[in-house]
């Protein structure tokens, strides 16, 4: 069994050998990767030693003590926290080796081909179809809201093979290349004028069955995986005391007196109560993934991030006044970072109000709450036992 020891011990070997100073990012990356020590739980040959989870912060902390560069995690946050984790759940072993180095050195940056247009909410009523032809499946139909689709390298997706089935049946999950030239990526302009999000047509693109993730007809089950894990990258992100939301907030509280009032420094504090509790539980539910994999607490997490990110947007911009409906740039631009608290108090304002449809709106994830963690009884589905093809659009 690996234990902190051993790890200090290697990262001191790898510092030793790629001094971080004298090494090329990349180059140190590719070495820190081949010596088992990106991601440490991951098995020998894919970046890990079969370690504890929770070892991997040993690493982390004798790596960032000396200098060493990260993997800019927020750059490529599709590829690690939702690519990875289903890839090495249920690709093949070529499929493992072929991704998971260059999705971890940022090599290749992914996006995630899930929502639709006709199915919103309802993701399990896609309707992009997937249809074999000898060792390829044949794509076509559209996505939508693709974050960093203008940048990806290579696509998580879902599509339908079998319209015959009830729609949470028939549907396959594969691994696609976005840049096949039946991949169209087309801007979609969000309320703040950025195009952060995308549009994404899919006409007769070309997916080796060996780009196939689990069992044909079992991509719901796979996709579990991955929404799992997307929503406790959102809702579970690692801040410290202030960060996010409500640390412009508070910044402007202590700097403009003039701008307080009984009634919104109430509120201010029960906000600021309240992302605290929310930062905790986070760390908490950090520490439940150490030991398995992420549960339905991570919806929850994900509620509350939206909610109190609209919250405290709105008090900031009530705090403000005039000034606070002021807009710094409309700029047409196509960032290739989420940014949930960047810029200004118009654009936090107006960015959070997204917070509560990405990455499972709000009602979904309540169902889910209700259901996987209270124990209520499910929501009745009338759709349940009939052929996707027969329901009604």
């Amino acid at each position: 069994m690996t234990d902190a020891a051993e790890l200090r011990t290697r990262a001191q070997e790898l510092l030793a050998a790629h001094p971080p100073a004298e090494t090329d990012r990349s180059d140190f990356l590719r070495a820190r990767f081949d010596a088992g020590l990106a991601w440490v739980h991951y098995p020998q040959g894919l970046g890990g030693l079969g370690a504890p989870r929770a070892l991997q912060a040993v690493v982390d902390a004798e790596l960032t003590a000396a200098g060493a560069p990260d993997n800019d995690p927020r750059r490529i946050g599709i590829g690690l926290g939702m690519a990875a984790p289903t890839i090495l759940t249920y690709g093949s072993e070529e499929v493992k080796q072929r991704f998971l180095r260059p999705l971890w050195i940022g090599e290749e940056v992914w996006c995630q081909l899930f929502s639709e247009p006709g199915a919103g909410s309802d993701l399990a009523a896609l309707g992009t179809r997937a249809v074999r032809d000898g060792d390829e499946w044949v794509v076509n139909g559209q996505k939508v809201w693709t974050s960093s689709a203008h940048v990806a390298r290579w696509a998580i997706l879902i599509a339908r093979t079998d319209p015959d089935l009830p729609k949470h049946q028939g549907i396959t999950y594969f691994i696609c290349d976005m840049t096949d030239p039946g991949v169209e990526v087309r801007p979609l302009r969000q309320l703040t004028g950025e195009a952060e999000f995308n549009e994404v047509f899919l006409t007769d693109v070309r997916i080796p069955d060996a780009h196939r993730l689990g069992e044909v007809g079992e991509g719901w089950k796979v996709a579990q995986t991955t929404l799992m894990n997307e929503r406790v990258s959102i809702g579970g992100m690692r801040l410290p005391r202030e960060g996010g939301m409500i640390g412009p907030v508070a910044q402007t509280w202590r700097e403009r007196p003039e701008l307080r009032t009984h009634d919104l420094h109430q509120r201010l504090l029960t906000l600021w109560v309240e992302a605290e509790v929310s930062r905790l539980a986070g760390e908490r539910l950090r520490q439940q993934l150490v030991a398995g994999q992420p549960g339905p607490e991570g919806s929850g997490m994900k509620l509350a991030f939206a909610r109190l990110n609209q919250e405290i947007s709105g008090l900031e911009v009530e705090l403000l006044g005039e000034e606070g409906l002021l807009y710094d740039d409309w700029t047409m631009r196509r960032p290739e970072l989420v940014d949930f608290t960047g810029r200004e108090a118009g654009y936090r304002y107006l960015r959070s109000k997204g917070n509560s449809i990405e990455g499972g709106t709000s009602e979904v994830l309540l169902n889910i709450v209700a259901e996987r963690v209270l124990g209520l009884p499910a929501e009745p589905r009338s759709d349940k036992d009939i052929a996707w093809k027969d329901l009604a659009r």
